[in-house]
């Protein structure tokens, strides 16, 4: 019995493959889908196409799909944004100080725009400073910054 393997078995298996790339969630086997129907579409005007053919054209289209999804498409979809990184998005801003923190008193600071939620934050400096004095941000503490004068 030859195996005969018809342009429609390519694409249906195709198709089968990225269907269940909805329940897995990978989007790996997609890729996989996708070369199959490439080669079934690639058989409408190639019919005598051989099985072997066939295979190893489907897996030379799955390694490059695979290849360019995971080393040239995914790369250009990180999030660059500082969300969830409250150390990272503080660090280096420059607000001015309200109220100067006085011993053990926090003292408190205004940015320009609102920093993760907030415009006023707390403050903790071991340089002495004033009301108006503008200060950069160097570190977290809890729910408070470390700044210094700049």
């Amino acid at each position: 019995m030859d195996l005969a393997l018809l342009y429609w078995h390519w694409i249906v298996f195709g198709i089968v493959l990225m269907i269940t790339e909805i329940f897995l969630g990978s989007f790996f086997i997609f890729w996989f889908g996708a070369a199959a129907v490439v080669v079934g579409l690639l058989m409408v005007p190639l019919p005598n196409m051989s099985v072997i053919a066939q295979i190893i054209l489907w897996a030379i289209s799955s390694s490059s799909f695979a290849f360019a999804w995971f080393k040239l498409i995914k790369p250009l979809n990180i999030d660059k944004t500082k969300a969830g990184l409250s150390k990272e998005a503080l660090v280096g801003e420059i607000g001015q100080v309200l109220r100067a923190p006085d011993g053990e008193k926090r003292g408190k600071v205004r940015f320009p725009a609102p920093l993760l939620g907030s415009d006023e934050w707390l403050i903790i400096s071991q340089d002495n400073l004033d009301i108006g004095d503008r200060v950069s941000v160097v570190d977290l503490s809890g729910n408070a910054l470390i700044v210094e004068k700049t």
